[in-house]
């Protein structure tokens, strides 16, 4: 297949590093059509833990390392023939290609210097903190990365997504080809299976995460539902925009910051939602209008307490309520735990949460890479029936091309004054004889040189049986 993968991550570099070497903007279209000259497409996959370039080897500079070693026109069907023969292993996405490892080394090196140049980095200084895969061993990273098995918290879902925004940016630039456009469907429809035939990414594993998760939980009809978001600071926001995600039809924002305020309530707004700022002395008013409260303020007193609490329930017809208190000091009174119609839910109560699910997630963990490699597996044995496809068009051309030239002598022969045509027939069923039996002939001397009787057999099973079909 000619995959290769060559990046850093959370695991191999310091965040320092990561900085460094980090493709965004319109660094990564410039670097995509840099990329091009030397590669058959390519991918760049760059995020806060993480920068990566997918990409495959070009097939023009690899055939021509390979038919350097080879005697005569015939060889490379020979080659053709061994690899189809060859039990699948780790390295049969080359095989089919006969790439040489000595060809895909010189352009992974070629892909390692040309990021140092771009970054303005000497080599010797970022090779230590470059992993590098290939062939399969690059597809299964690439789908444990889209799958979530290789984040810094497993079995995230935002990678995929990441992937995917990097796949349009390298379709905008025009530099995928079609086989690696077709390798990436192949890992984007596995990495779904994963995700959907495991539970690695079933359990909340972060603060905001969780918050959302047991709205689901707690409610349904979102839509007709209220959130409150008590102060608009950063993980307010990331718990505000995680609900709001699950489509609730309204959301207040009470904060002492107006403009904060307003600027969350710009990133919130859509076209089913409405968003409305109020100032913090209007929560107890506000308070009987939230199916969800989500506080995080950082205030050293109590901004909800019990009595508040209970004058809102009965304006809501004890409806119930959901609190979820972020903020260390509390900003919600412990007590209203014991409130009937009430669902208290402090931050070390989601991190109890969190901590079960983590372990839940490493278990599933188990299931996700035992069914990533089963599917690698597969997408291996697609590509080589993908591949071989199109080595026998190759091949029947060749062949073709071979009997059409002999035809076309033995044609002219017959034009010519005091010739026989059955010596010509005869000498042409001789010649195509040896043409079409060439290949399989000396494949087959080959292997008993070598003493490959595994392939010997192979070859020698396939054309018996092949004649017999006849």
């Amino acid at each position: 297949m000619r995959l290769v993968v060559i990046g850093v991550n959370h695991k191999t570099a310091p965040v320092a590093l990561r900085e460094r070497l980090a493709l965004v903007g319109d660094d990564v279209n410039v670097a995509l059509k840099q990329i091009e000259a030397f590669t058959d497409g390519s991918v760049i996959v760059s995020t806060c833990n993480r920068t990566e370039i997918y990409a495959l080897v070009p097939q023009t500079s690899t055939s021509q390392h390979a038919n350097s070693q080879l005697s005569d026109s015939q060889s490379s069907n020979v080659q053709d023939v061994k690899a189809a023969g060859q039990s699948s292993s780790n390295n049969t996405f080359s095989s089919s290609m006969n790439i040489s490892s000595a060809a895909i080394s010189a352009h992974i090196t070629k892909i390692k210097t040309w990021l140092a140049d771009f970054k303005q980095l000497p080599l010797v200084d970022i090779d230590p903190y470059l992993y590098v895969h290939r062939d399969t061993h690059a597809l299964t990273h690439w789908l444990r990365v889209a799958a979530g098995l290789d984040s810094m918290i497993l079995g995230e879902p935002q990678i995929l997504g990441q992937i995917k925004n990097s796949v349009h940016l390298a379709q905008d630039q025009k530099v995928l080809s079609n086989q690696l456009g077709w390798i990436i469907d192949q890992v984007f429809a596995a990495a779904k299976r994963v995700r959907n035939e495991t539970q690695v990414g079933a359990q909340a594993v972060s603060l905001s995460f969780a918050a959302a998760k047991l709205v689901t939980q707690i409610f349904d009809d979102l839509p007709s539902r209220t959130l409150l978001v008590v102060a608009a600071g950063e993980m307010n926001r990331l718990v505000a925009t995680h609900i709001a995600g699950l489509g609730v039809g309204r959301v207040i924002i009470c904060n002492r910051n107006p403009e904060r305020a307003e600027a969350l309530a710009a990133e919130l707004r859509g076209p089913n939602r409405r968003v409305d700022v109020r100032p913090l002395q209007e929560l107890p008013q506000v308070l009987a209008e939230a199916d969800i409260v989500s506080s995080c303020s950082g205030s050293m007193d109590l901004l909800i307490d019990k009595t508040m609490t209970i004058q809102a329930l009965k304006r809501r017809r004890y409806q119930p309520m959901l609190m979820i208190d972020l903020a260390v000091p509390r900003d919600i009174d412990s007590t209203i735990s014991r409130i009937d119609d009430v669902y208290l839910y402090s931050v070390d109560d989601l991190q109890h949460v969190i901590a079960g699910n983590i372990e839940q997630r490493r278990q599933a963990a188990v299931d996700a890479e035992l069914l990533v490699s089963q599917l690698v597996v597969e997408i291996d044995r697609r590509f080589q029936v993908r591949q071989v496809g199109k080595d026998i068009q190759q091949y029947r051309a060749c062949t073709q091309g071979q009997v059409d030239k002999l035809l076309h002598e033995s044609i002219a022969k017959l034009q010519q004054d005091d010739v026989s045509p059955e010596d010509i027939i005869t000498e042409l069923s001789r010649r195509l004889t040896q043409t079409l039996t060439h290949a399989p002939s000396k494949l087959m001397r080959k292997a008993a040189r070598e003493g490959d009787s595994e392939l010997l057999d192979f070859v020698v099973s396939g054309l018996q049986d092949a004649h017999r079909g006849h």
